[in-house]
């Protein structure tokens, strides 16, 4: 009778350690999953060029309102560049599908060192060079790309290409002096404009 008074503890201690340990493996709500930094969605490039000396600012624009819908972007260039001409360039990022639109491009800043803008042209097209401020530059004095500078020289024509890259490497050869080929990362946003001088 014994060994049965002393079985009766041992097996309701047991039972309740199995079920202590059967409630505990199914809640997770002390542990909730770390937040994802989700891709922003831009639907807007817009980058302004001002003519150091005076002159008119070229104002290039990308506008996406559907998404991957089935409507064409609209991309405008207000005009010309101008021939012998130095402009300074800065370039913003918007989600214009929010309500209000939201402004991203404070993001790109706070996190310049996962970011860098790209600029590629094709044609007789000049190269364009990254603005020489500090708040150009993430913490690291590496590139992030938001301002730029575009020289012109004799008449030209051709395509700007302009890159926003998540995560590339900024180390790697050439690419904090704006050569994309060993940038690596994911692209936020790539848009093409035809470009004249005169």
């Amino acid at each position: 009778m014994k060994t049965i008074q002393n079985s009766k503890p041992i097996k309701s201690f047991a039972l309740a350690m199995v079920a202590a340990l059967t409630f505990s493996s199914c809640s997770n709500d002390d542990n909730p999953a770390p937040p994802v930094n989700e891709e922003e969605l831009i639907t807007t490039v817009t980058a302004v060029y001002t003519p150091v000396g005076g002159g008119t600012a070229i104002t290039l624009q990308y506008k996406d309102l559907d998404g991957e819908g089935a409507n064409a972007p609209v991309i405008t260039v207000s005009g010309n560049f101008e021939k012998n001409k130095t402009y300074n360039g800065v370039i913003t990022f918007k989600n214009e599908l929010a309500n209000p639109a939201e402004d991203i491009t404070p993001e790109i800043i706070a996190e310049g060192t996962e970011h860098q803008v790209f600029y590629q042209t094709t044609g007789t097209l000049n190269a364009f060079s990254y603005g020489m401020a500090t708040s150009n530059f993430d913490s690291n004095g590496k590139p992030i790309g938001l301002q730029s500078v575009f020289t012109t020289t004799g008449a030209a024509t051709g395509t700007l290409t302009i890159t926003l890259k998540h995560g590339p490497n900024k180390a790697a050869n050439n690419v904090a002096s704006g050569d994309i080929t060993n940038a690596g990362g994911s692209t936020d946003a790539q848009v093409s404009f035809t470009l004249t001088v005169l």
